[in-house]
């Protein structure tokens, strides 16, 4: 059986023990769309030589920026076709900026699984410290298996965050550049569902779709940008639900509610009648 729960929950990854340089963050923000107003001094703060300011999301690649096989969803008790699996959800909390260079440890375990009927759901909960043990940044993703439910497992929780019943405090528009996720792919993640048609359609869409991550990256740099003034060390977390696809070449339109502690965001795509792409998505402030 693909999924067998009693070995998966709680299952231990292995460690991860990597690096990561100033110019892996530069490519990363570039992957993301940084750069687009080359003369504002703000945007440039994403891409300074040596010193670029690190966006929280970056945790989300950092381990794997030099991966160049596709992923696989092979874990202790999981065992699924990458054409079957969607990202769920995103979660990072910074326990400080991050560091434009560094070296660093993460271990992950299997928090949760759940069976969603005609789908599973794996919740993968991670913890990344440098190599003194100070504790980086912490992260929980989930993804979505289609297919791989009806083993007998817990429904598990449905949880939303209810946007505010007003007009939102800003908008923004983020253009999704046609080779997007070609860009972003080399950030370490080689899914062929983002680059190969053939791939795509097989797995039941259209076109190759944007990664979620890069989606996640966007929209909290849009935010940032437009609420934060581009100061991407006021972000002490982002959570997100991914609620539909994205395709190269479309627009994400950001509306984003000012909250006590927190900025409160829906990403959609106006060209295909504001589909969602990210939902229930929470921007932690820094506290001080």
């Amino acid at each position: 059986m693909p999924i067998d729960p009693n070995i998966a929950i709680g299952a231990e990854l292995p460690v991860q023990e990597f690096s990561w340089t100033s110019s892996d963050v530069q490519h990363y923000h570039l992957a993301l769309g940084a750069g687009s107003r080359p003369l504002d001094e703000r945007e440039l703060r994403y891409l300074t030589d040596g010193k670029p300011q690190v966006l929280p999301t970056f945790a989300t690649v950092a381990a794997n920026f030099h991966a160049t096989e596709a992923p696989r969803v092979s874990f202790p008790g999981v065992e699924i076709d990458l054409a079957n699996v969607v990202h769920g959800g995103q979660e990072v909390t910074v326990h400080q900026p991050i560091p434009p260079e560094g070296r660093a440890r993460t271990t992950t375990r299997i928090a949760e699984v759940w069976d969603k009927g005609k789908a599973a759901v794996i919740v993968q909960e991670s913890t990344t410290t440098d190599l003194d043990g100070t504790p980086l940044w912490t992260g929980r993703s989930s993804i979505f298996a289609r297919g791989e439910g009806g083993f007998g497992g817990e429904r598990g929780p449905s949880q939303s965050v209810e946007l505010p019943d007003r007009p939102a405090d800003v908008e923004a528009d983020t253009p999704v550049l046609p080779q997007q996720a070609l860009m972003y792919r080399m950030c370490g993640d080689r899914n062929p569902l983002h680059s190969d048609p053939k791939f795509a359609s097989a797995a039941g869409f259209p076109a190759p779709i944007l990664h979620g991550l890069c989606t996640y990256g966007m929209v909290c740099k849009a935010a940032v940008d437009a609420v934060l003034d581009s100061d991407a060390s006021q972000v002490a977390g982002f959570r997100v639900r991914f609620a539909g696809v994205v395709f190269p070449g479309e627009t994400l339109h950001t509306r984003i509610w000012r909250d006590e502690g927190r900025l409160l965001i829906s990403a959609t795509v106006p060209e295909r009648d504001d589909a969602p792409a990210l939902a229930d998505v929470v921007l932690t402030l820094a506290q001080g």
